[in-house]
């Protein structure tokens, strides 16, 4: 499957991982049923399953706290992308 996989261009261009390297192999090694793997991938992944489902339930059912609930999820998944991000660089750094 690895071999059908997009490649990062900012990491062969720049030599930086972008936020959103390694999500591609995150959902390979969910439908594969490894979901520890699939979090040390990208830790953002369940996060992201959880504001898609959220959106997806969203466009057949609509109720009062709608759109706090979307802004709420969007900014933790942010958060979880920008600290594994920094984390990612601050470990190339040293």
């Amino acid at each position: 499957m690895e071999e059908y996989m997009f490649p990062c261009l900012n990491k062969k261009l720049f030599g930086l991982e972008c936020y959103g390297c390694g999500a591609q192999r995150s959902i390979a090694l969910l439908l594969k049923g490894d979901f520890n793997a699939a979090f040390h991938m990208y830790p953002a992944i369940f996060s992201l399953l959880v504001l898609l489902g959220f959106l997806v339930f969203n466009l057949f059912f609509k109720f009062k706290y709608d759109y706090s609930i979307k802004i709420g999820l969007i900014i933790l998944n942010a958060a979880i992308i920008t600290g594994n991000y920094l984390y990612k660089f601050i470990l190339i750094i040293h």
